[in-house]
């Protein structure tokens, strides 16, 4: 596929201090699997993250500021992302600050970014892992109205001390319930990330999620 040159002057910026700020985001990153429904907060470790979140406009597709993070730490020339929504600028930065190949088809990414989750594919559309390779599995970046003032979902699993619940606003119900049938599937299944601005939650596929 040809792409077009890439205009270092409009370019998305990346890290200012790339092995640092990698480091930092991946810690949260993976706490945030460690945790599911503890709130995991990038901060301010890309340029501007701040004030793109204050000045978003929901009908342009431009990758919250913890998922450009995220796709920046997790990514690099060996690791297919699949973006839900076209977003050429989105691509241009991604190839070139990770050299990431962008496929055209959910089952082709390891890594997924969907800025409209009601134009969210059924789960089972993306790679959930085999037997032999359960790593091999699709992880998606979902960006979410907000983390709080939605309906309550209750969480149970590793890394839950009884319960845990969150409440994203902006989740289609069939998520959950899509979700909820690949668990027989286990080890194979999905990793999932609600982000909304620089903050995000993890969903490993080991928690077990009840919409109350």
């Amino acid at each position: 596929m040809e792409t077009s040159p890439i205009a270092l002057s409009t370019l998305t910026p990346g890290f200012a201090d790339p092995v640092h700020d990698t480091q930092a985001v991946f810690r949260t990153l993976l706490d945030a699997l460690s945790r599911p429904g503890t709130p995991g907060v990038v901060g301010d470790r890309l340029p501007g993250s701040s004030e793109a979140h204050e000045t978003h406009d929901s009908h342009e597709a431009r990758a919250e500021p913890a998922a450009f993070a995220a796709l920046l730490t997790l990514c690099d020339y060996a690791t297919p992302i699949w973006l839900a929504q076209a977003d050429t600028a989105l691509a241009s930065a991604l190839r070139f600050h990770t050299g990431a190949p962008l496929v055209e088809t959910p089952a082709e990414a390891a890594f997924a970014y969907i800025h409209d989750a009601d134009a969210l594919p059924p789960l089972d559309s993306f790679a959930l892992g085999n037997a032999e390779s359960p790593e091999q599995s699709a992880t998606l970046l979902i960006r979410v109205a907000s983390l709080t003032g939605g309906a309550p979902v209750v969480l149970r699993g590793p890394g839950i001390r009884e319960t845990a619940t969150i409440a994203p606003a902006g989740l289609p119900a069939q998520f959950w319930r899509e979700r909820a049938a690949l668990a027989p599937l286990f080890p194979c299944g999905i990793d999932c990330y609600l982000v909304s601005g620089t903050r995000l939650v993890g969903l490993p596929r080991t928690t077990e999620a009840k919409v109350n």
